[in-house]
């Protein structure tokens, strides 16, 4: 059994990273703050980490009350994975870090492990919140086989997964480009050309929209 490290620093980051600092924590995090999930869906999305060692992580983060333990309906013996309050409190810090980090994405990266999920996060870390926009407006972006929205209202902004009735705006394309032009290796205008995107959308309700992402 792995033994908890301490960093042994009276400091509030030490003290979260005695939590949080371990090899994959920050992945699981990124999972379940996309949805709750059951472990071997969780050993699914993270090829390389192994049930033992993901056994282990999830004990920690239960034991520290940042995620719990929920029953499975009609699986007396299967657990879901869900973020406490505590664990919440991290959607913050993780966008913040996962926006950072798409500096150092590369074009050879692109061959690695990617999923349609992990969009809907990159979308909420994109967003600049100086560039909303004051109009009332719902982007919808179709990412592989799943769907998001993002939802303008009175200067604040809202996501969902799923699907919504007649958005002002389209954009479908693969997991892979979604991240390519998140990282700034690929323009929008340049995904269009190529056929990789496609926009369905007033062209002033598009500026607004990637202009809010930070694309323009």
């Amino acid at each position: 059994m792995n033994v908890r490290r301490d960093y042994n620093q009276f400091c509030g980051l030490a003290g979260g990273l005695n939590v949080i600092g371990e090899r994959w924590t920050l992945l699981i995090i990124r999972e379940l703050l996309i949805a709750p999930t059951r472990f071997n869906s969780l050993l699914e999305n993270l090829p390389g980490i192994g049930p033992n060692l993901l056994a282990d992580r999830l004990k920690m983060l239960t034991e520290s009350e940042v995620i719990r333990q929920l029953p499975v309906e009609g699986d007396s013996r299967g657990k879901m994975y869900q973020l406490t309050e505590l664990g919440e409190e991290l959607r913050a810090p993780v966008l913040a870090l996962a926006k950072w980090g798409m500096g150092f994405l590369r074009e050879s990266d692109s061959k690695k492990a990617v999923r349609d999920e992990w969009g809907f996060l990159a979308l909420q870390a994109m967003i600049d919140h100086d560039r909303i926009p004051d109009v009332d407006e719902t982007y919808e972006f179709r990412v592989g086989e799943h769907s998001f929205a993002v939802q303008v209202r009175g200067g604040a902004v809202t996501f969902a997964p799923g699907s919504v009735p007649m958005p002002d705006l389209t954009i479908t394309c693969a997991a892979d480009t979604f991240v390519r032009i998140g990282a700034r290796m690929l323009t929008p205008f340049d995904a269009i050309v190529a056929g990789d995107i496609k926009v369905d959308g007033d062209p002033e309700v598009i500026h607004r929209c990637t202009r809010m992402l930070g694309l323009t």
